[in-house]
């Protein structure tokens, strides 16, 4: 006689296969497309004059050719010498006629947050004109494209931290934006080293592609 072949129970399977479900939801983590993060101009209003002339020693025009070769100001340049030469045309520490006019300014901090300052916590300096006029070619490559970006950013996130440290005797990023004080200090920082990077459209840099 035959044995019989005993039956799997199956009454607990949808039980274990919600749970390797839940397992997987929590666990898994997935990467986003954070981007760059850039503060777009605020529309014109209807009377706004926008036939602006600009001064030229205020632009540097920062292009990337087909080939991914860096051209700064007119010049061939290494993509490493990128973060010095904008940290320079930000600060014009040597008030050259080629680099941007500074513009006498007043930023508010708050009252005592500074030795350095006055005790109503007006800091008054210079503050460049100057704006980075960043060009590349529809096909240079995405990668070349991203360090270029973070040369130009780590350039003036430099220029942030250096001063806050010596204002301030803290780094920059240690700021909580949590705090109102703080908060305010992180805003005028902002005010003197601001991220003035302009990108126009892709064009054909040094000839057809």
């Amino acid at each position: 006689m035959a044995r019989s072949t005993p039956e799997v129970n199956g009454g607990s399977l949808a039980d274990i296969a919600f749970l390797l479900l839940i397992f997987f939801l929590v666990t898994t983590t997935m990467d986003i497309d954070t981007g760059i993060t850039r503060l777009l101009p605020p529309e014109p209003e209807e009377d706004q004059i926008t036939d602006v002339q600009v001064n030229k020693r205020n632009v540097l025009v920062v292009l990337l050719n087909r080939s991914d070769l860096l051209m700064v100001g007119g010049e061939v340049m290494d993509r490493l010498a990128l973060k010095e030469k904008t940290m320079e045309f930000f600060t014009n520490p040597m008030n050259k006629a080629d680099l941007p006019v500074m513009e006498d300014t007043e930023v508010q901090f708050p009252p005592g947050s500074s030795s350095l300052l006055p005790p109503d916590g007006m800091w008054r300096g210079k503050v460049s004109k100057g704006v980075i006029s960043l060009q590349n070619d529809r096909t240079t490559t995405y990668g070349a494209y991203l360090q270029v970006q973070n040369e130009l950013v780590a350039a003036v996130n430099t220029l942030r931290d250096d001063f806050c440290k010596l204002y301030f005797d803290k780094a920059y990023d240690d700021l909580n934006p949590a705090n109102p004080i703080e908060e305010e200090i992180q805003e005028g920082i902002r005010n003197i080293y601001k991220m003035n990077i302009s990108e126009s459209e892709p064009k054909n840099i040094g000839g057809r592609n």
